[in-house]
């Protein structure tokens, strides 16, 4: 029996195999860093780097994340679709960033091990775990909704859901950002990476700062309120008439 694939599965191969070749070329990048900012291995704290760098890591970031909205939009039919892809890149390539990173420098130890996430607005870290589990949920949450589409389904993200997912969005971002805001103000700095970047006092304190707790128990909660999210929308997902 001849098997026929749909439009959407070659889709969804494509854009995991995208996302993983993204996750690839930003493992790369980040071993060219580590080689010259930490040749003995990375750890916590960061080590002072000049105002140059950081904006264009910065912006390095900004960029991986338009290529991933554009690409969403383009292969995306509506905007749900769209959405949905997006996040099922974005998961793919953090996931396939750590394996690739663990594939060429043997890290992270474990996936208790902190990292620095993003630098937007401040630097987020956490244990890689925390987005590891946001990236399957983004792959989950992707592919089930792009699937039930193609069957003909419709599906309606209501208002009370929305809630939920932006509200467990901010507070899972909470918990990346908490330690640092904590530090950043306690010290009067800006909480903002392009002015701190100029700012000679961040390079000196950012040295001698080490996160030693991360709040699983924000990060939980966020995530919960995204999966009552996503199975409320999947539950009262109806065909389409």
């Amino acid at each position: 029996m001849k098997t026929t694939i749909t439009k959407e599965s070659k889709t969804l191969i494509a854009l995991a195999i995208f996302g993983i070749a993204m996750g690839l070329l930003e493992a790369a990048v980040v071993v060219y860093l580590r080689q010259l900012y930490y040749p003995e291995g990375f750890t916590l704290p960061l080590k002072p780097a000049s105002s140059t760098i950081l904006l264009i890591e910065s912006s390095r970031e900004l960029a991986t994340l338009v290529m991933l909205i554009t690409a969403a939009i383009a292969v995306g039919e509506n905007a749900l679709q769209s959405f949905a892809y997006f996040l099922y890149m974005f998961g793919f390539w953090d996931i396939f960033y750590y394996i690739f990173l663990k594939v060429f420098l043997d890290w992270p130890a474990s996936i208790l091990t902190w990292d620095v996430l993003f630098f937007i607005p401040v630097p987020w870290v956490s244990p890689v775990l925390a987005p590891i589990i946001c990236s399957l949920t983004m792959i989950v949450f992707g592919c089930i909704t792009v699937l039930l589409q193609q069957k003909g389904t419709h599906i309606k993200i209501k208002g009370v859901d929305w809630a939920r997912f932006i509200g467990g969005a901010a507070v899972i971002f909470y918990s990346f950002i908490k330690d640092y805001v904590t530090f950043l103000m306690s010290a009067g700095l800006p909480i903002n990476i392009w002015a701190l970047a100029r700012n000679p006092n961040f390079q000196q304190l950012i040295s001698r700062y080490v996160p030693t707790h991360y709040s699983w128990y924000l990060f939980f909660v966020g995530e919960i309120l995204m999966l009552i999210g996503m199975f409320h929308v999947f539950r009262c997902s109806q065909p389409k008439s």
